[in-house]
């Protein structure tokens, strides 16, 4: 919980110090998010290289490794299913196309706003982003409640880059390589669902 917390206070300085525009423009560009991440993704694997575990982890799994995207694509859209229920402005394909964007907020909101228009979109947006900050600040919370796949499944597309130190930390680094495949796997669905679910002419 302390972890989490913690996570909590960094991401909320960094989001007053951007807003207040104190922060030099070195720091607000998007170039230095990506080598930070590069780096963070390079001791992940040295991590990796180091634990004889992941490798028996993948064995032990073996073709089960599959129905971990499975399972998150077949939840994700069973959640978004029951919200049109819950959210009666919203319809069954609005529901699905925001579920849909499985944590992936920069492609899935672009797409949703070219096929349902701008207020959409900017749902899809902080929905998926939502989606994404629950993993890095509950994730302790989850593995201990759910299990270690738990935080893969909820992670979406970001399960192979801004989730995985997280997943890495507190599911072990026996599931690294299930987090990689399957961020790969559901990134590379995130188009063909949401231009599936928005292009679909009933709403």
């Amino acid at each position: 919980m302390k972890d989490s917390l913690l996570y909590l206070a960094i991401f909320g300085i960094g989001l007053v110090l951007a807003l207040s525009g104190v922060l030099p423009d070195v720091l607000l560009s998007a170039s230095i998010s990506k080598w930070i991440l590069y780096g963070l993704l390079f001791f992940v694997g040295i991590q990796i290289g180091s634990s004889k575990g992941a490798l028996l982890a993948i064995r032990s799994i073996g073709s089960r490794i599959v129905w971990v995207p499975v399972a998150t694509t077949l939840g994700t859209f069973a959640a978004a299913a029951i919200a049109s229920f819950i959210l009666p402005l919203r319809s069954l394909t609005d529901c699905l196309s925001v579920g849909a964007g499985f944590a992936y907020y920069s492609l899935s909101s672009i797409l949703i706003s070219g096929y349902r228009g701008a207020e959409l979109g900017t749902i899809a947006l902080l929905a998926n982003i939502f989606r994404e900050f629950m993993v890095l600040v509950f994730a302790p919370w989850m593995v201990k409640h759910f299990g270690p796949l738990s935080p893969i499944c909820a992670g979406g597309a970001t399960t192979m880059d801004t989730t995985l130190p997280v997943i890495t930390r507190y599911s072990g680094t026996d599931y690294v390589v299930v987090a990689l495949f399957h961020g790969m796997i559901i990134d590379f669905s995130v188009p063909l669902w949401v231009s599936f679910f928005a292009g679909l002419g009933w709403k």
